[in-house]
């Protein structure tokens, strides 16, 4: 008895962490893709990866240190994008923190960014995604940017 116990229990435990494992897979499939959007200059791609009613958001801070928010249309981005040789915007991430509750996710991703090859940047990407009827999409992603303290 005890054993048939412990089995179901070990299951039980097994079955919910490869659930949470296919949630967590499906929200990094969404950055993921926006990703290689950009490194595949393909707008509708990128577009694809975020809601209707998404904001976009960097932190900038100036040469005397003043800090500011300033917001991007979501087709201005993909426009840009879209404009760019294949291969010439390659942000590359890594998966730093995600958390999940229901339809609403947060991840954490530090960066680096190479424009043509080259370093050019690095800071941290925070976004939001909601699930919505056609899959998880990125409602809100504000990011830092520096030079300086590059890994």
């Amino acid at each position: 008895m005890r054993k048939k116990i412990f089995t179901i229990l070990l299951t039980l435990i097994i079955s919910f962490h490869a659930r949470s494992q296919t949630v967590e897979d499906s929200v990094k499939n969404v950055i993921n893709s926006l990703f290689i959007a950009m490194k595949n200059g393909d707008a509708a791609a990128l577009k694809n990866s975020f809601s209707l009613n998404a904001i976009l958001q960097t932190i900038t801070e100036d040469k005397d240190g003043n800090i500011t928010v300033r917001n991007e249309e979501i087709t201005a981005f993909a426009d840009f994008v879209s404009k760019q040789p294949k291969g010439a915007a390659d942000e590359r991430i890594s998966f730093e923190t995600i958390k999940i509750d229901g339809p609403l996710a947060i991840v954490w991703t530090p960066y680096q960014f190479f424009f043509n090859g080259s370093f050019s940047h690095c800071g941290v990407n925070s976004f939001q995604l909601v699930r919505i009827k056609e899959g998880w999409r990125i409602q809100y992603l504000i990011d830092t940017r520096r030079k300086d303290g590059c890994k």
